[in-house]
Formats: structure tokens, sequence, C-alpha cells
């Protein structure tokens, strides 16, 4: 604090300090409210298992766990093919199928959701056992053994989305929330593409030969990292350009209160209270999370939404910066002009 602040009366900054302590407040309050609300007690919920139609056996168990629990929920496909595809298009945990030994398969992808998984392997594999029936379980998209609960890829999500957040807020307190003029403008999105970039790289290499988690697909990852920092920062950049000091508290309660419980995180989504299920599907840290597992463990195929909402957000974002940066200077030009013939002595006669 410099000298003239120190002297100010304190009527002239309690009300704003008043005010940022109570939004610090009301963050911190919903912080605790949304991550102990969601995590601490996950109840599964229509977790998808894949069946194919015709095949009366895995039909018949799947109905009578069915009965019995709202724990999973049978999603039937036409042929095989298209069940397989639903599985490595990561549309269910598993497909149950029968066996030419008069018993079951379950064909699982823990690198989907380990905890997924591991809950639809436990109610067939009991399903199976009372219908005496055999049960072969296959992985056939298997975690990383260097990630066997599949949790970094949600916590490279978190910093990916973090650092592009810091990134813009950095940039808003050294020249201002919002640009000056439409170069200026630029000058922001340039800075903060390069930075998403570099970031993106750090990241990839950090989980890959730093760490030594994943060994494969790194240009991959830091393809989507980029794109995630990049997006989370031109998001922060046009909330804080409009709102200002306000935008960067909203910004908090939509990328990390809200974005990081409801993005499902160390859950499977449906493992989370009704309200939040949805959000992965739009939430930034919900996108990048699933792009990531994309990228390194599923097909090409299987980025489809992800890819185009985090591309949407960006685009969305950087359309708010820019208009933002009209909007205010507009609004600096008007006020100039309606100040100048008070400059000049009044208006002529």
């Amino acid at each position: 604090m410099d000298e003239a602040q120190r002297n100010l009366p304190v009527r002239d900054w309690l009300p704003r300090t008043a005010a940022l302590l109570l939004g610090t407040l009301a963050l911190a309050t919903a912080f605790i409210a949304a991550y102990v609300g969601a995590l601490h007690q996950p109840r599964p919920h229509d977790v998808p298992v894949g069946v194919v139609l015709g095949d009366q056996r895995a039909q018949a168990v799947l109905a009578a766990v069915r009965q019995r629990t709202d724990k999973i929920e049978p999603i039937e496909y036409d042929d095989p093919g298209a069940a397989d595809d639903a599985l490595t298009g990561r549309e269910v945990y598993g497909v149950l199928t029968s066996s030419p030994d008069n018993g079951l398969r379950l064909a699982t992808a823990s690198a989907s959701a380990p905890v997924a998984t591991e809950l639809v392997t436990q109610l067939l594999g009991q399903a199976a056992q009372q219908a005496h029936l055999p049960i072969q379980v296959t992985d056939e998209v298997p975690v990383e053994s260097t990630d066997p609960r599949g949790l970094v890829p949600f916590y490279l999500a978190v910093g990916l989305v973090l650092g592009g957040y810091l990134a813009s807020t950095a940039l808003g307190l050294s020249t201002g929330t919002a640009p000056v003029s439409l170069p200026r403008a630029g000058l922001r999105i340039a800075a903060l593409a390069v930075y998403s970039v570099v970031l993106g790289v750090v990241g990839a290499t950090v989980v890959g030969p730093v760490l030594d988690v994943w060994h494969h697909d790194i240009p991959a990852v830091a393809a989507v990292g980029a794109l995630a920092v990049f997006a989370a920062a031109m998001v922060a950049s046009a909330v804080q350009a409009w709102l200002g000091l306000l935008g960067t508290g909203l910004v908090i309660l939509l990328l990390v209160v809200l974005g990081n419980p409801g993005s499902g995180g160390i859950y499977a989504p449906e493992f989370l209270p009704a309200w939040m299920r949805g959000m992965h599907r739009w939430n930034l840290p919900g996108l990048t999370t699933d792009l990531i597992k994309s990228a390194v463990y599923f097909d090409r195929r299987s980025m489809g939404w992800t890819l185009s909402g985090l591309a949407l957000w960006a685009l969305l974002g950087l359309l708010g910066l820019v208009t933002a940066t009209i909007f205010r200077a507009h609004r600096r030009a008007v006020r100039a002009g309606r100040a100048r013939p008070d400059t000049a002595g009044g208006p002529p006669g």
C-alpha cells in the first residue's frame, strides 16, 4: 500500500475492502460446498453398459441387474460392431455379450474411468454367478499401469485450465482487464496463444518424458493442452474485459469452483449428484479431461464434441474480448467528445 492509500479515510477504503472479503468468502464457501457435496459420497447412477439386440442371454442378465439397482443402464445396439464402436468411442463403459461356451463375455475400457469399469465388472460378475453362467472379462482399452486410478488426465486438465486463467489474470493486472484498442487486443491474444502452446508442450513433457506416465501420443497431448489453455485464457479474458474485478470472481466460480468437480474428476460423471452429471460435456475442465483421455487411449473419432466444444469456447472467448475492447473504446471516445468542449472554455455560442 503506498502513502496515498495509507492516508485515505477509513470510509473510502473500507466498503471496497469489505466487498472483496465478502466475495472471497462466498467463493471459498462455494468451493467447499461444491467439492464436498459432489465427492463426499459418490453414488453411481445409470452407468451405461452396451448389449446387442437379440442377445437374449446378455439382455436377461442386464435386465435382472436393472431390476435390483439403477446403478447401470443397458444401452442396446443393432450389432456387435456397433457395440464395440460404442466402447472405444466412450459411449459405454462395458459391453456384455454371450460367449460360445454358453457363458458371457464382458469387454471393458478402464481408460474411460477405472471406478466405473470396476463397478460394472462387480455387478455383472455377481449377476452371472447367480445365474450360474461363466463370465470372461477383458479390458480392451486398459489404463496405463503408471496411472492405475486414471487421475492424470483430470489433474493435467486442471493445471492447463488454471494456467490459462492465471495468464489472463496476470495480463489484466499489468495492462488492464480490457485492452485499450484493437491492436492491443491483438497483442494480448497473440501473447496468450504463444503462452498456450508453450504450456501445452510443457504439460505433455511433464506427464510424458519427465514423470514417465505416458509413453505415446505426446504431440497429441501437447496439442490438446494448447487448445485447453487458450480456451481458458480467452474465456477469462472476455469475462474480465466486460466485468473487471467482478469478472475474475466469476471466472473462478465457473472454471474452478464448479468446473473441477463438475468435470467428473476422479470419478466418472455418473457418480456425481444429478445436477452435476452433465457438466463435463460443456465446462472447460470436463471437456479437457475427456479430450486428453481420447488423445491418449481412444480412437480419434471419440474426440467428437470435446474437440469442437473447446474450440467453440476459445472462439467465443476471443469474440468476447474483441467486442469488449470495441465497446469500451467507443465509450471512452464518447466521454472524451463530451469533455472536449468544457476543456476549451465551453460550447461555442
